[in-house]
């Protein structure tokens, strides 16, 4: 990431609320010509966060609203895949390949992260594995832009990438870099962990010392991030993640979650005809799912441990995908 003195330095300016205003509609460039939006969200920074009201109609002039992301977002959902269609996306032979390099390659780190922080190695390669394949595919839109156009031209979720807009610009501030100068998703994710703004404030950490966070290109930073973002989340060391099941009688289907919370235990699941595959304690809570597997239906107690995962992405078939990657990866670790 590039140093930029002159942010910093414009960064302590001030500018009064009524002249911004009145600078804004002559300053903007052609994407954003007159926008009250775009007005109206840099009167707010200048007034909250005293940034400079000129820096950032600078700032702004270079901003580029993009067809294509809105596109993107806009796209109707794809039909939501079976378990048997979602898993050989994430656990493939090229991908545990890559994992195990990335582990040898970052060992150091990796088990400095597991020591200060109780997450396994391998759940952290894991979600870099299939968040980013490694670092192989962190995005190639300016987080910038991303932001800007779901944030004034994207009226649905408008109001959450205004705010990881907000996010964005102290982050950039606090770093001392360019914020025109980092990329992400679309949607503004950011890094080898697909970190959105908000996380890489909350959760992000100098893993490496240097003075920076830098989740873009420097593995060790993205290690310790991710590390930090599970503990914050719950994580608890030497715990499961999930436990196999088997189901019996014509209940069995009134103990499945309703979303991801972990809305039942161990023993209420039980009483509905469900059998853990290993010896659990009846008070633990779990998220009970079912999915479509290949050799038929497969149910699963997902632990609280489970639960942390999906934090990180709102979906059980995403967790249990990071989960069978961590797996594999220790297999294929062992076995070389």
């Amino acid at each position: 990431m590039r140093v930029v003195r002159r942010w910093a330095a414009r960064s302590a300016c001030w500018v009064s609320l009524a002249g911004l205003i009145g600078l804004a509609p002559q300053a903007w460039a052609a994407d954003y010509e007159g926008s009250p939006q775009v007005a109206e969200f840099v009167a707010e920074m200048t007034r909250d966060y005293g940034f400079a009201g000129e820096q950032l109609i600078s700032l702004f002039n270079e901003v580029e609203r993009k067809q294509s992301i809105l596109d993107a977002i806009s796209r109707p959902a794809e039909k939501v895949k079976p378990w048997k269609d979602y898993r050989p996306i994430f656990i493939t032979d090229r991908r545990i390949a890559g994992g195990v390099e990335f582990w040898r390659k970052h060992e150091a780190a990796l088990a400095r992260a597991e020591r200060e922080y109780g997450v396994p190695a391998q759940m952290i390669v894991a979600i870099i594995g299939v968040e980013t394949f490694y670092g192989g595919n962190t995005g190639s839109f300016r987080v910038m832009d991303a932001l800007s156009t779901l944030g004034f031209d994207y009226p649905p979720r408008a109001d959450f990438f205004r705010k990881e807009l907000k996010q964005f610009l102290l982050l950039a501030r606090e770093q001392q870099v360019d914020p025109l100068s980092l990329k992400g998703s679309y949607a503004g994710a950011m890094g080898l962990p697909q970190f959105m703004p908000s996380s890489f404030r909350a959760y992000a950490v100098d893993f490496d010392g240097d003075g920076h966070i830098n989740i873009w290109s420097d593995p060790e930073d993205a290690i310790g991030s991710v590390a930090s973002y599970f503990k914050r989340h719950g994580w608890v060391p030497g715990e499961q993640v999930v436990s196999a099941a088997k189901v019996s009688g014509a209940q069995a289907d009134e103990g499945l979650s309703p979303g991801l919370d972990a809305s039942t235990t161990v023993g209420q699941l039980r009483a509905l005809g469900w059998t853990s595959q290993e010896a659990l304690r009846d008070d633990i809570p779990v998220t009970a799912i079912r999915l479509e597997g290949e050799q038929g239906m497969e149910y699963w107690m997902g632990l609280p441990n489970f639960y942390v995962i999906t934090r990180y992405n709102r979906s059980a078939m995403y967790a249990m995908a990071v989960y069978q990657l961590s797996e594999a990866l220790v297999k294929a670790r062992s076995a070389n």
